[in-house]
């Protein structure tokens, strides 16, 4: 069975092009799935799988304490695998097609006010190097909807300056062009000209954007770090996060009238079903929106 688990990983990574991530994601999955198989049911063929041991698998993820998300992704796993073996004849009857996922509870993404990333990013007003970087930095942030990882491996030869565009790479390798905004924009000139250098140190074989202390680039756990910083020394209450501030970038384009196909390219989602979930507005947005506008208020 392992030995089919890893010409499926085979199979994602070099005919469908997978992200290594993903890859290495789907083998964790599927690897405490047939240990379940083996060291539980004692089932050493796949083709011995039952829809009932699947369901026995569920019940134990769910007996563990997995969340419905968790589950959901791990039986996706699985789904995808079992599709594999149908599709090479290694197994007759595909059981997982009577299979259903698990019910996620959903969520609204979290998002900062206007005033809040205001606050924030005006918190930041010096001129000195580490001042001039992180103010840079959170501007992109906010004016351009980076996830964490595209920031953290922006290259000076993304940024278009006289165009006010930067290029960035988001998920599956897929690249996409993003508007610099004024704000962002000055930020950016400000740090190149008077800040990375310090960074730098000399190194002009070092081509990342934004540079640490020690002259390296950023890891996404150290822009964390330094978001969690900034934050709290701009006194917020939130516990602010790099994708709050993606998800503020796409909720406030929306609240000031841009369309939901315009932010889906901006954001670089492959469907839009997944940036409509910022047209969810909460009861107290209703609650204002209505007391504005009807006439019998």
């Amino acid at each position: 069975m392992r030995d089919l688990v890893k010409q499926f990983i085979d199979h994602i990574a070099y005919e469908r092009g997978l992200a290594e991530n993903t890859c290495v994601a789907y083998e964790s999955d599927l690897k405490d799935f047939i240990e379940f198989l083996e060291d539980t049911l004692s089932i050493t063929s796949l083709t011995d799988v039952r829809r009932n041991d699947i369901v026995a698998w569920l019940n134990s993820q769910h007996k563990f304490g997995f969340s419905a998300a968790t589950r959901r992704r791990h039986l996706f796993a699985v789904k995808a695998f079992f599709a594999f073996l149908a599709s090479e004849r290694i197994i007759h009857e595909n059981i997982m097609d009577a299979v259903s996922s698990p019910a996620i509870r959903f969520r609204l993404p979290t998002s900062l006010t206007e005033k809040s990333v205001r606050t924030l990013l005006e918190s930041i007003s010096g001129n000195s190097p580490h001042e001039l970087r992180d103010r840079a930095m959170l501007e992109l942030f906010y004016a351009c909807g980076l996830r964490v990882s595209e920031l953290a491996t922006l290259r000076l030869t993304d940024i278009k300056v006289d165009e006010r565009l930067i290029k960035c790479v988001g998920k599956g390798g897929k690249g996409r062009v993003v508007p610099l905004g004024r704000d962002a924009y000055e930020a950016l000139l400000k740090y190149l000209d008077h800040g990375r250098s310090f960074f730098a140190r000399g190194n002009h074989d070092e081509q990342g954007l934004f540079l640490t202390q020690r002259g390296a680039v950023f890891t996404r756990q150290g822009i964390f770090k330094m978001l969690s910083m900034r934050a709290r020394d701009a006194m917020l209450k939130e516990h602010v996060h790099p994708h709050m501030l993606r998800h503020s970038f796409a909720t406030h384009l929306l609240a000031n009238g841009a369309s939901v196909r315009v932010i889906q390219e901006m954001l670089g989602h492959a469907d839009i079903a997944t940036t409509q979930i910022y047209t969810h507005v909460n009861d107290k947005q209703i609650k204002s929106v209505h007391a504005r506008f009807h006439p019998r208020h």
